[in-house]
């Protein structure tokens, strides 16, 4: 093909200037030297021959490795995938090669979208965004409609976990006739907690009902609670006289699945009346020590809380916090789902139940980051 001439010279110089100082605010945020040398520290973790010994630990200590080297693997390609673009246009110019010069703006193009993706990375910065995360869902108002919509939510962000090859872990349900009461799920991959907790809050769902013999709309609710998972370090002290220990039998949704030993085990935290209860494990024991993480993760949340109220005060008050209703799904009148705290929203609900929800995660990323943004300035206009 016969070269077009330099217009698009000037426009393609101007986008790759663009994409490189958005990819250099990126690796500013990212910090390449600082990363390898927190991999270098994991990796000599990593090799240490009593590893895994403790296993939680192993598994904590090689899953961040894993991200890290991938965080740094990323923002390497991505420069030279940048630079590599740059060159074929250069090529492509010198020889007067359309073909060259078109692939390079489509190159220029994919890499101005995957920029965004890295984008998020960097704002995933509170303070235990790089937790791995406690889900858990319960029904609300609604009756059986909300029971199967906790379960479509279930069933939504599994498949999401499944699209990213994120291992998930359910370790507790309360099962319903039609649907579930509530349920308890671990996802167990590095930045969990930070992409998956703008999801928390109440979600409400509006259709026709499945179990209603007239056929008519009905509008029903659900609780999505996102917890970071504790560690080793978080120092969460729990006197053991300040719990009560009660066991049952494991339910299920009938047949051969229901569990005739009291192995599921009900742990109430008397000071703050705190109840967490799990019954998926095998065993008692299994299910009492899972039970008090996600216990020990509550109330890492609660003295987090405690902390934000105590800024909070100082500060004044924050606008823009997570409301009572924070996303509508909408299958009847019309087919929508839309976030009430950023905007987003999309028309292929189908889409979004079977776990195609990055980008209602991604704009509830940027829209936290901004209330953290706003939330600092109004505390240095204080001070």
């Amino acid at each position: 093909m016969p070269y077009a001439g330099t217009v698009a010279d000037v426009d393609f110089s101007n986008d790759l200037a663009a994409v490189r100082q958005t990819f250099q605010t990126i690796s500013d945020a990212i910090r390449p030297e600082r990363l390898k040398a927190t991999i270098a520290d994991l990796e000599k973790q990593a090799s240490a021959p009593d590893l895994w010994n403790d296993t939680d630990h192993a598994q904590e200590v090689t899953s961040a490795l894993s991200a890290a080297q991938a965080q740094l693997r990323r923002v390497t390609e991505m420069r030279q995938r940048i630079d590599d673009c740059e060159t074929l246009e250069q090529l492509g110019a010198e020889m007067e090669d359309a073909d060259s010069l078109a692939e390079a703006k489509k190159d220029l193009a994919k890499i101005t979208e995957d920029l965004k993706d890295l984008e998020i990375s960097t704002l995933l910065d509170g303070k235990y965004d790089e937790r791995q995360a406690v889900v858990t869902i319960r029904s609300g108002a609604g009756g059986t409609d909300a029971t199967d919509f906790a379960h479509m939510l279930l069933r939504m962000y599994l498949r999401w976990a499944e699209r990213h090859n994120y291992k998930t872990h359910v370790l507790d349900t309360s099962y319903s006739d039609e649907g579930i009461k509530s349920v308890t799920f671990q996802v167990n991959e590095p930045y969990a907690y930070g992409r998956l907790s703008v999801e928390a809050g109440t979600h409400r769902l509006v259709r026709i009902s499945p179990f209603d013999n007239q056929g008519r709309r009905q509008t029903s609710f659900a609780a999505v609670e996102v917890l970071p998972l504790v560690s080793t370090s978080d120092h969460i002290e729990i006197d053991p006289k300040d719990i009560r220990v009660d066991t049952f039998q494991a339910s299920g949704p009938g047949g051969q699945g229901v569990n005739t030993t009291y192995s599921a085990v009900r742990l109430t935290h008397i000071p703050t009346g705190i109840v967490v209860s799990m019954q998926d494990q095998r065993s008692q024991i299994q299910n009492r020590a899972a039970a008090m993480q996600v216990l020990e993760s509550r109330l890492l949340v609660l003295r987090r809380q405690e902390e934000q109220k105590k800024r909070k005060e100082l500060a004044g008050d924050i606008k823009a916090s997570f409301g009572d209703q924070m996303r509508n799904y909408v299958l009847h009148p019309y087919q929508m789902v839309k976030d009430l705290r950023t905007g987003y929203e999309t028309a292929n609900t189908a889409a979004v139940f079977d776990g195609d929800i990055d980008g209602f995660i991604d704009a509830g990323i940027r829209w936290r980051h901004q209330q953290r943004v706003d939330a600092d300035k109004d505390e240095d206009s204080d001070d």
